[in-house]
């Protein structure tokens, strides 16, 4: 089920908001958001209900176990094994096929044939996601940072939580248990107006702005072989602005959907291209993933405590893991490897970078992710290949997206260069009327765009 259709809108929401707030104990709430995002999440394939059930009830014991276990030997089973089932069932059904054929095309180079099956599995939608919830939730138990919850209707409405389920944030355990806690005491006044605020600013730079970029963008990435310079540079420009929107959007919706059920769930995005170098990047794009990297990937390797050769060593290995989590294909890898030796030069030389002017930093920032993300959306390493020689090749080309391609990249440029985030703008007591009047005209608009055209899944579902 996607936010930007009228079954949720019309049918769904209506339904779970009302419900949940006639309900008055936090063991029905517990429930009925449980219930809620089974239903949301089974909208898609009833099946995938079964794995998110079973890696939602190992974690759960694992948890429990954790209460109970006497021995430090206890405790490590406790951790591990929920663990090692969690990341088999994403290595099975997410990089299952991917391992076959690197293998293939690994013996082809020395003139090896080996007969290895295709694995004909399904991805289900947002098991990264969730996976990622579930691993944080036992570590985080383990290292004492939460005590594991004995009711299992409040950690299974945390897994399946409708609002970030499928395309985050990746919103850990700790992060919401006080306000999961409190839920039979919730307000629904307290927040109505910066959930409903919060939801409208997200579909409108989801449906009208993020959707109108991916029209000129998808043209262009279509025929990537044949694209001179300008028409190369347009294409890398509308997809980096359509995937901050697409993805910003849907976790702006996922806030204020959070507000409106009384759970403040936290910023994913800040002005992420405003970014003055690569660390500062990582502090503002998908926030949620980059803290988690950090946590349970980059610290665990050793972090900055050893040399300097051992820090780049596990800045490269946690950002080759990032660019994986985020798709079974080598070009998410190569991503990945190119923000870590970005993060490392500029460890390294950060003293040259930061001794140049703001803008300057700021710009060359923006070129480097936007190199970055021809990776990232290319279907395959030629494809970037194509992609990065005509963006370099001083080429001609002719005008392939027209005038109104062009302001469509401007005025969505200037909005993430120029406004504010979404927490700033919108986290007010006091709304001014005529961001409230902006708001609601967005909405409309919103609707109306909708109405006219099939809705789109947003571009973080296929991770």
């Amino acid at each position: 089920m996607l936010f930007n259709s009228f079954v949720f809108l019309l049918a769904f929401l209506p339904i779970t908001y009302g419900v949940f707030w006639l309900l008055r104990s936090s063991a029905s709430r517990y429930v009925w958001l449980t219930i809620t995002g089974y239903v949301f999440y089974g909208y898609w394939d009833p099946s995938f209900c079964v794995l998110m059930a079973f890696s939602t009830l190992v974690s759960y014991f694992g948890g429990l176990g954790l209460l109970k276990a006497t021995t430090s030997q206890g405790r490590k089973w406790c951790l591990w094994l929920p663990v090692a089932a969690d990341l088999s069932l994403l290595a099975f059904f997410k990089y299952a096929n991917f391992g076959l054929d690197s293998i293939r095309s690994a013996a082809a180079l020395v003139g090896w044939t080996p007969h290895l099956p295709n694995v004909d599995v399904v991805l289900p939608v947002g098991i990264s996601f969730y996976t990622f919830h579930t691993i944080s939730y036992v570590v985080d138990a383990y290292r004492g940072v939460i005590k594991p919850t004995r009711n299992i209707f409040e950690y299974s409405a945390y897994v399946s939580l409708f609002s970030q389920l499928v395309a985050g944030p990746i919103v850990r355990f700790r992060q919401v248990e006080q306000d999961l806690e409190a839920l039979g005491k919730a307000d629904r006044s307290r927040w109505l107006v910066k959930g409903l605020s919060f939801f409208a600013g997200g579909l409108f730079t989801k449906v009208v702005i993020a959707d109108s970029l991916a029209v000129v963008a998808d043209s262009l990435w279509s025929s990537s072989a044949q694209l001179g310079t300008v028409s190369a540079w347009t294409a890398v420009s509308a997809y980096s602005l359509q995937l901050y929107f697409d993805f910003s959007g849907y976790s702006t919706m996922a806030i204020g959907l959070g507000y409106l059920f009384g759970i403040r769930i936290p910023d994913n995005f800040n002005s992420p291209y405003k970014s003055v170098d690569p660390a500062d990047f990582w502090r503002r794009w998908h926030i949620s993933l980059s803290q988690c990297l950090r946590d349970y990937v980059y610290i665990p390797f050793g972090g900055s405590r050893g040399t300097q050769l051992q820090t780049y060593r596990n800045l490269l290995l946690t950002m080759l893991i990032g660019g994986l989590w985020h798709g079974a294909n080598w070009t998410f890898v190569i991503w990945g490897g190119y923000h870590g030796l970005a993060l490392g030069l500029h460890r390294r030389m950060g003293s040259l970078w930061d001794g140049l002017p703001v803008s300057v930093r700021r710009a060359g920032m923006l070129v480097i992710v936007m190199i970055g993300w021809v990776f990232f959306r290319a279907p395959n390493i030629a494809a970037a290949g194509d992609m990065l020689g005509a963006m370099f090749s001083m080429s001609p080309s002719g005008d392939e997206v027209g005038v109104g391609g062009y302001a469509a990249i401007l005025v969505s440029g200037a909005v993430a260069l120029v406004l504010p985030n979404a927490r700033q703008l919108l986290e007010r007591d006091s709304m001014p009327l005529l961001l409230r009047l902006a708001l609601v005209l967005g909405f409309g608009a919103s609707l109306g765009v909708m109405s006219g055209m099939q809705s789109s899944p947003f571009l973080y579902f296929q991770f």
